[in-house]
């Protein structure tokens, strides 16, 4: 039987063990607390040149041209693999291995595929979760006689959760390649959500790059990854509203526009479905006039018989049983002639994704 004095140290102990742990959470509260930032808006982003030396030439009205966009899932997401965050069980990537080989896998498909242009989303370049490996540098160099631009759309502090495999710290971004000169690039800060969701969301944006063309206009391609996890109808209604906006200015200064992406939205459904989680359907009513989902130019019968584009990564993807949906997509200017649209099926053998193909001719 314990003693008095024994019972008040043994109590004593645990105090100062409760403690601590309390101490150290708070502690760690505070630092995910002052780590908060958002990077500024109208931010400059720098272009990088070809890493071959040659220099790249100028694009021209008339002539067709092929841009792929595609969601690579920070070189995570094998078919095997499932992510906490959609209630599956991983948190990083299996390995670094694997994370090299889903990365040159994403890069190697789209280079079959001849793009002039290419949209990448949801590339890291120094992740906890993808073992610090710069994706970035991976895929400019499949392609060294492009030019390219790399905006920031999720930088986190250290993520304690998974208690078992923590998140870590992430830095991920939309990564944009181009065949033709890329005068510019602006980073646009998206309107994100002020709830505590927010620490988990960092850091929102479009990347809005300028090609001129031998007509003396411009080709906008604005790369975007919108907000996903069930965002709130504020967020949506915002984050759509800012496009629309910066579609609409660049139409009317005579450019052509191509906006593609991770939309987060349902791009097949035509009316919101309350079952669905978090992908909610794209309101057309939301596009400015002269604009459109170059998918809808295919008329719905086509449209449904596309491909999807995105799995349920929160279980092993089975190509009889899984949910699949589209959100990945372009929407383009009616200055812009879509003339072959296709959601390139690759079973997500690289991502949770798979790409979106579109041959189109800028109209003189």
């Amino acid at each position: 039987m314990l003693s008095m004095n024994k019972f008040k140290s043994i109590l004593k102990i645990i105090g100062i063990v409760l403690g601590a742990v309390v101490v150290l959470a708070l502690a760690y509260v505070w630092y995910v607390v002052i780590s908060y930032h958002r990077i500024e808006d109208h931010t400059k982003i720098a272009v990088s040149a070809p890493i071959s030396g040659v220099e790249t030439d100028k694009a021209e009205a008339g002539e067709e041209y092929t841009i792929l966009s595609y969601n690579i899932g920070f070189g995570a997401y094998s078919p095997d693999y499932t992510f906490f965050m959609d209630g599956g069980k991983s948190s990083w990537a299996e390995s670094k291995e694997s994370v090299l080989k889903l990365v040159n896998g994403s890069g190697d498909f789209v280079l079959s595929n001849d793009p002039d242009f290419v949209l990448f989303q949801e590339v890291d370049c120094d992740s906890t979760r993808s073992y610090h490996v710069d994706q970035t540098k991976i895929l400019a160099e499949k392609f060294p006689e492009y030019d390219s631009t790399y905006a920031l759309n999720y930088d986190s502090p250290f993520l304690l959760y998974p208690i078992l495999e923590p998140h870590g710290a992430s830095k991920a971004g939309v990564l944009t390649l181009s065949r033709f000169g890329i005068s510019s690039c602006e980073r646009r800060s998206l309107p994100i959500s002020e709830s505590l969701s927010k620490y988990i969301d960092l850091d929102r944006c479009y990347s809005v790059n300028r090609i001129p063309l031998k007509n003396g206009k411009e080709l906008v391609l604005i790369n975007l990854h919108l907000s996903a996890y069930g965002s709130s109808e504020e967020v949506r209604a915002g984050q759509t509203a800012m496009l629309r906006e910066e579609m609409q200015k660049e139409y009317e200064a005579g450019n052509y526009v191509i906006a593609g992406g991770d939309f987060n939205h349902d791009l097949k459904l035509e009316t919101d479905d309350p079952a669905l989680f978090w992908a909610h359907f794209y309101d057309r009513n939301l596009l400015p006039e002269h604009f459109s989902f170059a998918m809808d130019g295919l008329g719905s019968e086509k449209k449904q018989a596309l491909s999807n584009t995105c799995r349920d990564a929160g279980v092993v993807y089975d190509p009889e049983t899984a949910y699949t949906v589209t959100v990945d997509g372009f929407i383009i200017s009616d200055n812009i002639k879509c003339t072959y649209y296709e959601n390139l099926e690759n079973n997500y053998e690289f991502s949770d994704h798979n790409p979106v193909l579109m041959k189109f001719v800028l109209e003189e």
